[in-house]
């Protein structure tokens, strides 16, 4: 018997957890809620809750093989940043292969789930959007910041595929919801970026659109992208998708993610760029849950 065991200071690894961190449960939960919130906002599609279980485990088995996919990649540089260290491949927990075939595994049943219960259109955009995350946006963060730019389109096209599971044919609608979430992405993840600066640097990581970090230039930025998202989030009503009750809560949604992003360029520290990312986090609920509420009500 060991010394740590004597000790009893070693305790035994939590499977659970740790595959609750692989496929980082929350994020996914986040990317999936939209996709759900996407499929009851297709004209003609009714809530089911069989339905909508089937979209939620499917979507949750793709996007936590995405992830999973990332963190294989990301093995070392996950474990010499602060925030990521303690993830189960970084931290030696878990081995490669289990992580490996959990992936397969859970991205085969996702897609199947998808495909066989939905259509295989919202599968094969399943599929692209694991690919472009795991194998072309993950490496790419290393290379150059356009990364950012990249990655939000397999961040927004959970509300493509939960648009296609209700009408394959990809009506404007769920355009319309795949560009407000392609355009909220970048002062999102730039107020991530911004915040986790430090540890990204270390990590050899590029994904401030500015080469000297958090500076002015990466502000205006932000900025820029919330502006183009105020005349964006008008066509939801421009296209019958929204009242005006639900247009007037998305324009507010618009304006305070833009004074958030002005309030980064004038004080440019870290407890501003938290205000952003607070913020941009409650966004998207808000926007997506004022639509599902003009449809049901």
């Amino acid at each position: 018997m060991n010394e740590a065991n004597q000790e009893g200071a070693s305790p035994r690894p939590n499977k659970l957890k740790d595959y609750y961190q692989l496929m980082k449960f929350t994020l996914s939960f986040t990317v999936v809620f939209s996709s759900v919130v996407c499929y009851l906002l297709v004209p003609g599609i009714k809530f089911d809750f069989i339905s909508v279980l089937l979209l939620f485990v499917g979507g949750m088995l793709v996007t936590g093989a995405a992830n999973a996919i990332n963190q294989i990649a990301e093995k070392e540089t996950d474990a010499i940043m602060k925030r990521t260290a303690s993830r189960p491949l970084a931290s030696g927990r878990m081995s490669m292969d289990e992580a490996a075939t959990f992936s397969v595994v859970a991205a085969v049943f996702g897609i199947f789930i998808i495909g066989l219960n939905f259509n295989w259109t919202a599968a094969g955009i399943s599929a692209f959007s694991l690919f472009l995350y795991g194998f072309i946006y993950t490496p790419l963060k290393k290379i150059h910041s356009i990364a950012v730019l990249v990655g939000a389109i397999p961040g927004a096209l959970p509300c493509l595929i939960g648009w296609a599971a209700g009408d394959p044919s990809l009506g404007v609608g769920g355009w319309i919801l795949f560009t407000l979430q392609f355009f909220w992405q970048f002062p999102h993840f730039w107020a991530i970026a911004w915040v986790s600066h430090e540890d990204y640097t270390k990590a050899g990581f590029r994904l401030l659109p500015s080469a000297g970090g958090p500076t002015k230039h990466a502000a205006v930025q932000a900025i820029l992208y919330s502006v183009l998202l105020i005349p964006i989030g008008y066509l939801p009503f421009a296209f019958g998708m929204s009242g005006i009750v639900s247009m007037v809560i998305i324009a507010l949604a618009n304006l305070i993610m833009l004074w958030q992003c002005v309030r980064l360029f004038k004080e440019m520290d870290v407890k501003a760029a938290r205000r952003v990312m607070f913020g941009s986090y409650i966004y998207l609920p808000v926007v997506l849950l004022s639509l599902l509420a003009n449809k049901l009500g």
